[in-house]
């Protein structure tokens, strides 16, 4: 037993040598946790290298009198330096002198240097500011620099960061925006024209199936006029041949002279409403092919849905049945071929929606295809709200927010661009109106148009 142990009880022993046991458990658990401390610092340390490693821009933290304290490869491979060699040096070595020095400006690169902490210093943000640095090849490279204050963990600013891009690269980066940007715009020029083609196919063969009728009935009143101008002709010349009373008696009851003489006056009013029809099909075509115009003036909305309705059908093969609720006459401003051609849009999406298959595959033919069409006038808002449901299957729950999504379609390939509804969409928001879709409680799809009365 230790010297001046003597009188001390085993169990004291007992509580010292637990207290010790303790103690060394403690030791293990502090060690144990200090290399999970070490490991995890390691890992982040070796995380941060790789993100500098990685970075295509130049990066240099300075202290507070300008020296270099942290590069990463980027700046390295820029200045033709290695790390070592940087760390510690002024960062002023790295720029370079002004090619013709302008006495309002700090020349030297260290007082410029200098100007620009004590700036980030002022503003306690980002400082934006292009630096000439010398390259590996000792030329000078203009490089766009974000400069912030670096700070420690009690507030305390201990230097600065520099993070920066050489403008060659963000130059190259530029031209190639611009070429992509104008690569999308040639390809979305190309894409609304053919949209815009489609369009126009549609309203063509409406055309061609409507002047088919005035123009047949132009044709056969002309054929029968040459053939009765024939006859006159030929009764003619025996009358100035000085033929004898019988003889022109005759002549004018073979060629039935005074029948031709009554049917004339029918045959040429029936040939002039031809051609008026004719001329009144060819002005709805124009007031159409206006539509890029950009002047706005007052547009009856119903005259320009009857025209939607008139075209889509005389162009479809299927009779679509229109159920009217529309009130009285509605006028808006804006470009009555826009607006058309909304309407034409919507009018054929229903009319394909009804004659498409149910969703089960069992195709329409039973149910032919209808269209209900109303407007609501809002005079408190001064607002109409043009509705249109169709008998088809309706829209899935899961297209509803993409249907006016740019090339979205629902359609077999090579019947739709997927274009029609988003053109229209932004037609509807230049003439400060809104477009939604939805399905209706008793089934088919609804497409709701509401446009600002015109203010005249």
């Amino acid at each position: 037993m230790p010297a001046g142990a003597e009188g001390i009880d085993e169990s004291t022993w007992l509580d010292v040598i637990q207290k010790m046991d303790e103690v060394y458990s403690q030791l293990v658990a502090d060690e144990v946790a200090l290399e999970e401390k070490n490991a995890q610092l390691e890992q982040s340390q070796r995380f941060i290298f790789s993100l500098l490693a990685s970075m295509s821009d130049v990066l240099l933290a300075c202290s507070e009198d300008g020296r270099i304290e942290e590069t990463n490869a980027a700046l390295c491979t820029l200045v033709g330096r290695r790390d070592a060699e940087l760390r510690g040096r002024p960062m002023a070595e790295l720029m370079a002198g002004p090619a013709r020095p302008d006495p309002l400006d700090a020349t030297a690169p260290a007082e410029r240097l200098g100007a620009l902490t004590r700036a980030v210093q002022a503003r306690r943000d980002a400082l934006s500011v292009e630096l000439e640095l010398v390259d590996a090849q000792g030329q000078s490279v203009p490089v766009d620099f974000n400069c912030t204050a670096r700070f420690d963990a009690t507030g305390r600013r201990v230097g600065h960061v520099w993070v920066g891009r050489p403008m060659g690269e963000i130059k190259r980066a530029y031209r190639e925006l611009q070429e992509a940007h104008e690569a999308l715009k040639r390809t979305q020029q190309q894409l609304l024209h053919a949209e815009k083609m489609a369009s126009l196919g549609r309203l063509v063969a409406g055309v061609a199936h409507e002047l088919n009728n005035p123009i047949s009935f132009v044709l056969a009143n002309v054929h029968a006029l040459q053939r009765y101008s024939e006859r006159l002709g030929r009764y003619l010349d025996q009358v100035h041949a000085g033929a004898a009373p019988e003889a022109l008696a005759e002549q004018r009851r073979a060629l039935r002279i005074d029948p031709i003489l009554k049917d004339l006056p029918s045959l040429m009013e029936g040939t002039l409403e031809g051609a008026q029809r004719t001329a009144d099909i060819v002005q709805g075509l124009r007031r159409f092919s206006a539509m890029d115009r950009e002047e706005r003036q007052a547009v009856d909305l119903h005259a320009v849905i009857e025209r939607a309705l008139h075209w889509v059908a005389k162009a479809s093969a299927s009779v679509l049945t229109v159920h009217r609720d529309l009130g009285p006459p509605v006028t808006v401003s804006g470009s009555a071929g826009r607006l058309q051609q909304v309407l034409m849009n919507l009018v054929q999406n229903a009319l394909d929606a009804a004659t498409a298959a149910h969703p089960d595959g069992r195709p329409n033919a039973h149910d032919p295809p209808e269209l209900w069409i109303s407007s609501r006038v809002d005079a408190a808002h001064r607002r109409v709200e043009i509705r249109l449901r169709d008998n088809g299957p309706g829209i899935p729950q899961e297209h509803l927010p993409r249907v006016f999504d740019p090339f979205f379609t629902t359609k077999p390939v090579g019947q739709g661009t997927g274009l029609g509804l988003s053109i229209s969409y932004a037609i509807v928001e230049q003439h400060g109106g809104e477009l939604r879709a939805e399905n209706a409680p008793e089934g088919g799809a609804v497409f709701v148009l509401g446009l600002p009365l015109d203010p005249a």
